[in-house]
């Protein structure tokens, strides 16, 4: 009773060779569809289940993907991972979830023990700017993809596939936005300088500053690392200064509610006497009683598409020697913490721009 159910017994009973059961299972072509059903009847009867570690030696893979994230507290990844995880699925791959905590030997390690589980490729959403981890991967022309990080390498913008967002795009738009609204002093605050993320959405805020002829005050641009203490630290700051900003940029949602929450502590209100912006629209900054004004991209999108690029990788042995890089458009989602809805219009708006 206890014996485990395998192909050979399948054959045995519906009287065909295990060859037969073993394209029905595998959903294999030329097979009869009545053989075909017969054979998936009789092993779902039995209770069949596939050895999936005799599969991966026949078949070298295991159908598993690495994700590789920075910080799991970032609501970012969360969005991210759906869709990552529900494309993967739908391929026919699980997902092993790792996170780093933006440190990069943690990510070696984690690497490593991808690695020695077999999985097929790792998508990476934890880059550094010029990641060894990565270089070393790429060079070895180990399957792997860069999802909304991205490695600015020779190596890796050769040999390795990006799916993003505009991020300058993206930073453009909301100082640009803050700017028609009458805002000239715009604190920014970036992410890590080891985050390609960081960087380009700085480097679009600045675009800005400089198109409208506006003021590039060093003072006015400060560090962060994309989580909310950060944000509320530096908002902290911003609010010391004897001419402080009249609006502040936030490179991620994260950071910007902890600039909420460090404005509303000095008694100022949002947006009367400091406007904000944030980048990312994750969950949160819809909700009533925050409605960011915030830079959105297609999270759930990237992530798919990701998946959908490194499986194709994986399974065509995709021999291309130069690598592919796509960018999804950003929008800006204009809500309650900017002003502009204090010039009439009351309603949620979002542009897009393509």
């Amino acid at each position: 009773m206890n014996k485990k159910i395998n192909i050979k017994d399948i054959a045995r009973i519906a009287k065909v060779s295990h060859t037969t059961v073993s394209r029905a299972l595998n959903d294999k072509s030329r097979i009869r569809k009545e053989t075909k059903e017969k054979i998936l009847s009789i092993a779902k009867e039995l209770g069949y289940r596939p050895d999936f570690i005799a599969r991966s030696l026949v078949m070298k893979r295991t159908k598993t993907l690495g994700l590789v994230i920075t910080n799991i507290a970032n609501p970012f990844y969360t969005e991210l991972a759906q869709g990552i995880e529900k494309t993967a699925t739908k391929l026919g791959y699980s997902i092993i979830l790792c996170s780093t905590q933006s440190d990069i030997s943690i990510e070696k390690q984690y690497i490593e023990m991808l690695r020695s589980k077999g999985v097929d490729g790792i998508v990476f959403s934890s880059a550094h700017m010029e990641d060894p981890n990565i270089v070393a991967l790429a060079e070895e022309e180990f399957p792997i993809i860069m999802v909304n990080r991205r490695t600015y390498h020779p190596v890796v913008k050769e040999k390795v596939d990006y799916v993003g967002v505009d991020n300058i795009l993206g930073g453009f738009l909301a100082v640009e936005h803050l700017i028609r609204l009458g805002h000239k002093r715009i604190g920014m605050i970036g992410g890590s300088a080891e985050s390609s993320v960081g960087l380009e959405r700085l480097e679009g805020g600045k675009k800005a500053l400089e198109t409208y002829e506006l003021e590039q005050k060093g003072d006015f641009f400060l560090e962060g690392n994309f989580l909310k203490k950060s944000g509320y630290q530096r908002a902290k700051q911003f609010l010391k200064m004897a001419e402080m900003p009249t609006a502040i940029f936030a490179t991620n949602d994260y950071m910007a509610l902890g600039v909420y929450q460090a404005i509303l502590e000095e008694g100022l209100r949002i947006p009367e006497d400091m406007a904000l912006i944030g980048f990312n629209d994750i969950e949160f900054s819809s909700m009533r009683g925050i409605e960011l004004t915030t830079i959105g991209q297609k999270k759930f999108e990237m992530g798919a598409i990701a998946v959908e690029m490194l499986v194709g990788k994986i399974e065509r042995g995709d021999d291309r020697h130069s690598a592919k890089e796509i960018f999804l458009m950003p929008e800006l989602i204009i809500r309650k913490t900017c002003g502009f809805y204090l010039r009439g219009y009351q309603r949620e708006s979002v542009v897009s721009y393509s």
